[in-house]
């Protein structure tokens, strides 16, 4: 084919199949600039926390803790730094315009069996502990303290300085 034929058909062709080639480039463009695939995990989802302790840790942890030999009844008491987190997806719209920019933040909802909504959870954090107490009959004990300092450590995540074991009168 001449260089020179295909000038004169060029014209003719982009002049026939214009608005085609105008939407494939603005669905091109849209897609570069969106980057967002709905797959990935939004770092700035909103996060529901609940301050509410769950006593239902305390008494397992309790009842556990009274199957170590030596140690005897036990009480425990863990207080809560953070609850139970509760992270939900959300989908973040970002428009610029003239008079400056918009970001809309939507949380998914899922409808479910029986026309139930519910927002879809990414993840469920689990609660964060400041400290334990524990008092129990063979707390005066070291070799008592250490099991049960390493047993608190490893259910709740705090280090032995946030854990205190202590004598049942």
């Amino acid at each position: 084919m001449d260089i020179r034929k295909f000038s004169e058909k060029c014209p003719q062709w982009l002049k026939k199949y214009r608005y085609p080639i105008i939407i494939v480039l603005i669905g091109i463009v849209l897609m570069s600039v969106s980057g967002n695939t709905g797959t990935e995990q939004n770092a700035d989802a909103p996060l529901v926390t609940s301050q509410v302790q769950q006593p239902d840790m305390a008494d397992r942890l309790a009842e556990i803790l009274s199957q170590i030999s030596g140690v005897g009844k036990v009480k425990v008491m863990l207080t809560v730094s953070v609850g139970e987190t509760t992270k939900y997806h959300s989908d973040e719209d970002i428009a610029t315009t003239e008079s400056g920019t918009t970001i809309r933040k939507e949380t998914i909802i899922v409808s479910g069996d029986n026309r139930t909504e519910q927002a879809l959870i990414t993840q469920i954090l689990p609660p964060q502990y400041k400290g334990a107490i524990i008092v129990c009959q063979g707390g005066d004990r070291a070799s008592v303290q250490l099991a049960v300092t390493e047993a608190v450590s490893k259910v709740t995540g705090l280090g032995a300085d946030q854990i205190s074991v202590l004598k049942m009168k």
